[in-house]
């Protein structure tokens, strides 16, 4: 039987239904769940992800996905939608760290989860092995980077605390991945992946992510 903090790892960000309506009805579309597939050819099992989301000045939510370690994944395949604020891109990897947040305002809610092949029993299926790495909540991001701060989108993530108010910090390896998430529900009108990377770029060659984002979503404007 699941654990508490296992069903939360499992199902991500549980928002009330009139945000989950709001959200639908400005058009930010989110797929933040995750699933275990299995590829013939190689024999083996990988969780499948969908890097989503983006913001409106008022809200935002942004799933993406990070290495075990924290690193920039590639991705399997981009998805060019036919509006902005939706689907971005596929990953699919043995072992992934999902980061899920979600921005009223300057208030954020941000959820980490790792998931990976789970046990196998009696010969059959594995299960998908949920496990909650931070949680925080009500955190407040203290620039408009949709707004008069948009510069500084791609460098900055929500302060939390705790109920006694006291620092939460962010785990150091997934405040990379952590700040993409925060550009991405900053991100107004986003038609972009912002962690995920190109497998064609050669990641010896890659600029810091904070400038990539910056530079991908001032080309996005740039068009519109």
């Amino acid at each position: 039987m699941e654990t508490r903090q296992e069903q939360i790892a499992r199902r991500g960000l549980v928002l009330a239904r009139h945000i989950v309506r709001r959200l639908d009805r400005v058009g930010i579309h989110v797929r933040a769940d995750v699933s275990l597939e299995h590829q013939h050819l190689a024999q083996r099992y990988v969780v499948r992800g969908v890097e989503s989301g983006g913001a409106i000045a008022e809200m935002g939510r942004y799933v993406t996905f990070a290495a075990e370690s924290g690193q920039q994944l590639p991705y399997l395949q981009p998805i060019d939608g036919l509006c902005a604020n939706g689907l971005h891109a596929v990953v699919v990897t043995p072992v992934v760290v999902r980061i899920d947040l979600f921005r009223a305002g300057r208030t954020c809610q941000l959820l980490i989860t790792k998931h990976e092949q789970g046990s196998i029993e009696k010969g059959g299926r594995p299960s998908l092995k949920n496990s909650l790495v931070f949680r925080g909540m009500d955190g407040f991001l203290d620039v408009a980077l949709w707004g008069k701060d948009r510069e500084l989108a791609g460098s900055e993530t929500p302060q939390f605390w705790s109920r006694g108010g006291e620092v939460v910090e962010i785990p150091e390896a997934f405040r990379p991945a952590v700040r993409a998430a925060t550009h991405g529900a900053s991100c107004v009108g986003c038609s972009h992946s912002h962690y995920l990377r190109n497998p064609s770029v050669n990641v010896g060659l890659l600029i810091p992510k904070d400038e990539i984002s910056r530079a991908s979503c001032s080309a996005v404007r740039t068009k519109t």
